[in-house]
């Protein structure tokens, strides 16, 4: 897949467990057993579900939480249309470095739409784990924001597929708007906004290519 409809960029602390959850989603597996590994700068991997008997292909970019390389993530998350702000519910630090990456969003790129998404809860559920962050405290960071509130397990796949789903649902609602607001704007003379397909800096990142499938 050379062109993507929607560029959706993952932020977060390190250890907050967004290169799992990309995991689960494009190729439906978890690994327990590797020994955690650093995201370098980014990784990047697509995927083309159905949604509304629509075919989109989302093009998802896992980047580095660490400090170090958070003048890099910048990169990856220019000219998203959707970010995904992770934070580990056993861990209050990550919720509020999250906090972080959302005003980086509201300096860099302000149209980006912002999904928050809780990640780790089987180790709540299943492993009896305290909660660090309560569903009525993210809830009410993420109504002040304006962005939809998730929370997800990549070990058992709680909650992810439901996270793109609206994810992709949401794009294609601004789609329309923007097509809406188009015609308008064809009628005055103006510029039809368009896609645009994936950069050759971008596509250098691929990972294996996943299969197609349903959204939900």
């Amino acid at each position: 897949m050379s062109n993507v409809d929607l560029k959706v960029v993952l932020l977060g602390k390190e250890y907050g467990g967004k290169t799992s959850l990309v995991e689960r989603y494009l190729y439906d597996r978890f690994d327990s057993a590797t020994p955690y590994q650093n995201t370098i700068g980014a990784a990047y991997g697509a995927k083309q579900i159905a949604v509304r008997n629509r075919k989109i292909t989302l093009g998802i970019w896992d980047t580095a939480g660490s400090e170090r390389y958070e003048a890099m993530s910048r990169i990856y998350y220019r000219s998203a249309g959707a970010a995904v702000v992770c934070f580990d519910l056993i861990d209050r630090e990550s919720f509020q470095k999250a906090k972080f990456w959302v005003e980086e969003l509201r300096k860099y790129e302000e149209k980006c739409q912002i999904f928050l998404c809780g990640t780790k809860k089987d180790l709540i559920k299943e492993e009896g784990r305290p909660r660090a962050v309560h569903w009525s405290d993210a809830l009410e960071y993420a109504d002040a924001i304006g962005a939809k509130l998730f929370e997800t397990s990549s070990k058992t796949g709680e909650g992810i597929a439901d996270l793109f789903c609206q994810v992709a649902e949401d794009y294609l609602d601004t789609v329309s708007l923007q097509k809406n607001k188009g015609e308008h704007d064809c009628r005055q003379g103006a510029p039809v906004p368009h896609l645009c397909p994936l950069s050759p800096a971008e596509a250098r990142f691929r990972l294996e290519e996943p299969r197609s499938r349903g959204c939900c």
